[in-house]
């Protein structure tokens, strides 16, 4: 006996049926996800809450204590004044919003990939400078030729640099690190060092502690050679042949601005190595040009 084909009519009814199965699954983990999220913000949340309550507690009991122990006010009441500053601090500034990391690195992969088609459209050069200026704090030029002239401030502030002198023409862009080195700036306690031991301290510090985009740096300084070469660990954004990385943008930024002098730099990696490093970024200068406008 031969077995019965499935008619046309019941192979479209179970295509629909699963097609309907699926779009109840996908509604569910669309669900899912939003109440996760929204999970993970609260908690985040309330995290920050009882923070803020305990700071508040060590405020309350130290300032009771002071009244209970005269001889020991001055420093019971300091202490109150500290817990309870840092607790209304707490409590005021807790984040409404927390964004994954990996989406502003999906944001970031985006525009490298459009800066990186430019440049390579327009032919220009794998040379990246990081030049100090007056008005914009630096620009990142990319010039046409590997031999090249740095062209004026005014001309900088073009993103197609075009001049008579071919050696200066090629793109000037806004450094991704500009913005971060600018909020650097604002957390010194004192002023922005004008030596590249300074700098290299201040910089890879402010990476790690202050902005937390790597997890470790080791550096290498030839400041008679006018070298810094620092070794990036875990890095919260990863290398592609970017035109301007944030790390590196944020070095070379702080260095052009902190010596005065163009930064001229190399980013790169190392597959299969044992020593954890994500890649490496080399800054160059010239060293009698380098004096801080600072000074």
């Amino acid at each position: 006996m031969s077995q019965q084909q499935p008619s046309p009519e019941d192979t479209q009814t179970d295509r629909s049926a699963t097609d309907s199965d699926l779009r109840a699954e996908l509604e569910l983990l669309r669900e899912e996800n939003q109440r996760l999220r929204g999970q993970y913000v609260r908690a985040r949340r309330t995290s920050y809450r009882q923070s803020a309550l305990g700071l508040v507690s060590i405020g309350v009991v130290s300032a009771i204590g002071a009244l209970l122990f005269p001889a020991a006010q001055t420093v019971l009441f300091a202490l109150a004044g500290i817990g309870l500053f840092a607790g209304v601090l707490t409590y005021y500034l807790t984040p409404e919003r927390f964004i994954a990391a990996d989406v502003g690195e999906r944001i970031y992969a985006a525009l490298m990939t459009n800066e990186t088609a430019i440049v390579r459209e327009l032919g220009l050069s794998d040379t990246r400078v990081y030049i100090p200026h007056e008005r914009q704090t630096a620009r990142l030029f990319v010039p046409q030729h590997s031999q090249f002239d740095v062209p004026s401030e005014g001309d900088l502030e073009s993103t197609f640099v075009v001049t008579e002198n071919e050696r200066e023409r090629g793109l000037a862009l806004r450094p991704t690190g500009r913005n971060l080195f600018e909020e650097f700036e604002q957390t010194l306690s004192g002023p922005l060092g004008t030596t590249p031991h300074e700098l290299r301290d201040q910089l890879t510090d402010a990476l790690v502690n202050v902005f937390e985009v790597v997890e470790a740096t080791t550096t290498d300084l030839d400041a008679e050679d006018g070298r810094l070469t620092v070794a990036v660990t875990d890095s919260a954004y990863t290398f592609d042949d970017d035109v301007d990385h944030p790390v590196a943008s944020f070095v070379a930024v702080g260095l052009a601005t902190g010596l005065g002098t163009p930064i001229q730099t190399t980013v790169t990696t190392e597959p299969g190595n044992s020593d954890d490093v994500d890649f490496r970024v080399t800054c160059r200068w010239e060293r009698d040009n380098s004096t801080s406008p600072r000074d």
